[in-house]
């Protein structure tokens, strides 16, 4: 995707946001439909859905006056997102809500529906709204054949042209780098760096503290309410362009200088469930736990793996995560001891020098060394032994 900010004006801003109130409300009713479906009764598919809209923007002007290819747009991507669920690669589609999903896609571009205005600006052609600027930051490819228009909760608009990118070139030299993701250190490497996403500093976040005690007495459906949510929804912005930028940034450096990029195998969505529990059996140390979840978030892992699968495709590795950290690089030791604090590693075994526990457990994954030959992970063996090989004879 190549994305770009769009600057459109007072009149075309309220085009736009037709076209997103539009492209929810149609998604929100195909949705409604999906859920009345039961054994024995089919859901309506996108031919029939399709007639239906037709005979609603009969009916109704206000929905005539919209764009009927963002409508219809809405509908084929709702039929989609049913076949990615049906197929195990997504979850099912649910509903769209208001300020919080602002957005619709455009098929059919052509390249005489873009024009460059000079180095830094450029506009694009939107149905039913005309010219609007945009920022010209990069090489727009030829292939673009659609895009998506989209609000963020901070008031921002963004257009992003669907294309996709070719892979970062590699060095062809046989390099090979561990990853280890973490949260007091967000990337440690097999080569000795250690890299930190950049959050919001101090002041910022002691702001953001303030504007949320501040969100907490306000009164809902006020202006003050809905300030305070603005100014919340900017600072949180600028953190995630912090982040985003940092993941960018990171991977494409990873991609040009090494090989092999192996990484653990981990589970963000289940390491980022709430504990909470239910009402007759409830969670424990709940608050600590949602403070590690935010954590986990701030520090982008499951960004960080998904640029690298596209950036150095064929080239990232999944190494299991077990005893990764408790495991020394030198010899091959596990214990729970070796591990002296959240920051040190010492082996108990073979008496190395202390090291910073993320750099091992990154050695460890550049080694692939996640479990033993035996199966086992912890410091007692157990009596299973690999299968000999026998001669013939024997």
């Amino acid at each position: 995707m190549c994305r770009f900010r769009l600057l459109p004006s007072p009149g075309q801003v309220a085009g736009l946001a037709e076209h997103c109130r539009h492209a929810r409300f149609v998604w929100n009713l195909a949705v409604e439909q999906q859920q009345h479906w039961q054994p024995g009764r089919q859901a309506p598919g996108y031919r029939e859905q399709c007639a239906q809209l037709t005979a609603a923007r009969a009916e109704y002007d206000w929905l005539a006056a919209g764009s009927q290819t963002v409508q219809q747009q809405a509908l084929r991507d709702f039929a989609q997102a049913m076949r990615n669920f049906f197929n195990g690669t997504h979850q099912r589609p649910t509903w769209r809500k208001a300020d919080t999903h602002e957005g619709f896609r455009q098929v059919g571009f052509k390249l005489r529906h873009i024009k460059r205005l000079s180095r830094r600006y450029g506009q694009v052609w939107v149905p039913k709204v005309g010219w609007v600027r945009f920022r010209w930051t990069r090489t727009i490819p030829a292939t673009v054949k659609s895009y998506r228009v989209n609000l963020d909760r901070s008031g921002r608009w963004h257009i992003a042209f669907a294309a996709i990118p070719d892979c970062v070139p590699r060095p062809g030299d046989g390099s090979v780098v561990g990853v280890d993701r973490g949260v007091a250190v967000s990337v440690a490497l097999s080569s000795g760096e250690l890299l930190t996403v950049p959050g919001l500093r101090a002041g910022e976040a002691t702001r953001l503290r303030r504007l949320q005690l501040r969100l907490a007495r306000a009164r809902r459906g006020s202006n003050r309410r809905a300030r305070t949510k603005l100014a919340i929804a900017r600072l949180r912005a600028r953190e995630t362009d912090r982040r985003r930028n940092w993941v960018e940034k990171t991977t494409t450096d990873l991609a040009r200088r090494f090989d092999t990029i192996r990484v653990e195998d981990l589970n963000v969505r289940a390491m980022t469930r709430s504990a909470r529990g239910t009402r007759e059996c409830p969670g424990t140390n709940v608050a600590q736990k949602r403070g590690l979840n935010r954590e986990i978030s701030r520090q982008g892992w499951g960004m960080l793996v998904t640029r690298l699968k596209h950036k150095a495709q064929g080239r990232l590795e999944l190494v299991p995560a077990a005893y990764t950290s408790q495991r020394c690089s030198h010899c091959g030791h596990v214990a729970p001891e070796n591990r002296k604090s959240q920051a040190v590693f010492q082996c108990l075994a073979c008496g190395a020098d202390p090291c910073n526990a993320d750099l091992n457990a990154a050695r460890n994954i550049a080694a692939g060394q996640a479990v033993t030959a035996r199966g086992d992970l912890g410091t007692s063996r157990s009596v299973n032994r690999e299968p000999r090989r026998c001669s013939p004879a024997a």
